[in-house]
């Protein structure tokens, strides 16, 4: 068993328009970049994050009845992460200028993935995010491994909740106070306001992107 992680780029087209979740071309990129990692959308779920209420650490076990959720329309649990403990079941997160964490036990064999806003992190979800599966399956955080996306930096989009600071620095350090390592974290460094593969919802509303969309991760434990 491995486990895999794909991240899309502005090449394979947006991967989610929230006003329009049943887009024709927003499911053939979603087809087109999952086969480029011989993965169906039938084999597939969505994390889908609502900005509504106060709550920003909502996490679901999903079973494999909930297999292709949400990846043709939006008929999929609202959560602000997935977990599966089921082989060749993957997990797909659309961003736009957040974090998506991937956390995975190698020993209990189960997979999350996280969506690590503004919001969360307000809510100290990257530690939450640990805890939960601590809590819920026995994981040990200390031999959790840990893999997060490409991020906004510092320079053009602060976290005025947290002095101004950068999204990496907060999430490194909500997951530190969960008992992660710096050995156990695989951290992609791509800032997405300044490296054009990637989509940026905040340079776009600044006018610096000519497109606005979403680009996504899968994670999948492979048998």
């Amino acid at each position: 068993m491995n486990e895999l992680i794909a991240l899309s780029t502005i090449a394979d087209g947006t991967m989610l328009i929230a006003n329009d979740q049943t887009n024709e071309a927003v499911i053939q990129n979603r087809v087109r970049f999952l086969a480029s990692q011989n993965i169906t959308m039938h084999g597939t779920t969505r994390v889908r994050v609502v900005y509504e209420g106060d709550d920003y650490c909502r996490y679901k076990e999903i079973t494999t009845s909930q297999k292709g959720d949400g990846m043709f329309d939006s008929h999929v649990i609202t959560a602000d992460a997935l977990v599966t403990r089921n082989y060749n079941h993957a997990l797909f997160l659309p961003l736009a200028d957040c974090v998506g964490a991937v956390i995975y036990d190698q020993t209990h064999h189960i997979l999350m993935l996280s969506h690590l806003g503004r919001h969360s992190l307000e809510q100290n979800g990257a530690y939450k995010s640990v805890m939960f599966l601590a809590h819920h399956y026995d994981c040990d955080p200390a031999e959790l491994l840990i893999w997060l996306t490409p991020a906004p930096g510092q320079e053009k989009y602060p976290l005025f909740a947290f002095n101004n600071r950068a999204f990496k620095d907060v999430v490194f350090e909500q997951l530190h106070s969960a008992g992660i390592d710096d050995k156990h974290i695989t951290d992609d460094p791509t800032d997405t306001t300044k490296d054009v593969r990637y989509f940026s919802h905040s340079e776009f509303l600044r006018g610096k992107r000519a497109e606005d969309g979403r680009y996504a991760v899968m994670a999948i434990m492979k048998s």
